[in-house]
């Protein structure tokens, strides 16, 4: 239709789409893993504002939505996973940190252009995790599950229409409780 008037930038590495060395602890991440990741999660992220935003200054305004993590907010609670076939390296969580300073920096640029910018939080979102990780999962969020993918939906409607036509540079969590303990 010739212009762009929304982005959701939520590519990223995850515990199905893994780099060479995802599953390794700390002190054996190779370098490479961490640059497949960063590349991915946080210049990916980076490229898409900024292609996006050339046609948003074009049709004068949109809205850019960044998919952050709760590890973007927190560390990982690395006694959570043991057994459970599930990692999070330290990659995943610097580029989703990076991807929080990434909102808050284009935010401010870009705002006098009538466009928006802030980011989603999502929480552990279920995807087939094992009883285990379930478990312990539970017992560390107030609300006692996973999210759904669908309850980040009215976040999304939200920071995508005009009923968020004053927000800007924020970060929207929808973590069930998580960051609140």
């Amino acid at each position: 239709y010739g212009s762009v008037d929304i982005l959701v930038n939520s590519a990223a590495y995850t515990n199905k789409t893994k780099t060479d060395s995802f599953d390794n602890s700390f002190e054996n991440t190779t370098l490479e893993s961490w640059n497949q990741m960063l590349n991915v999660n946080l210049t990916g992220s980076f490229l898409g504002c900024q292609t996006a935003a050339k046609y948003m200054k074009m049709g004068k305004g949109g809205s850019i939505i960044n998919i952050s993590s709760l590890y973007g907010v927190v560390s990982p609670n690395h006694k959570m996973y043991p057994g459970t076939g599930i990692v999070q390296p330290i990659a995943y969580t610097v580029s989703k940190h990076g991807v929080m300073g990434l909102t808050k920096y284009a935010s401010t640029w870009l705002a006098e252009d009538g466009i928006r910018v802030n980011s989603i939080t999502p929480g552990g979102i279920f995807d087939g995790h094992s009883d285990l990780f379930l478990e312990r999962f539970g017992q560390l969020s107030p609300n006692g599950r996973m999210s759904k993918k669908e309850e980040l939906d009215g976040a999304l409607i939200y920071l995508a229409s005009n009923a968020s036509s004053s927000v800007i540079g924020q970060n929207l969590i929808v973590d069930g409780g998580w960051t609140t303990w």
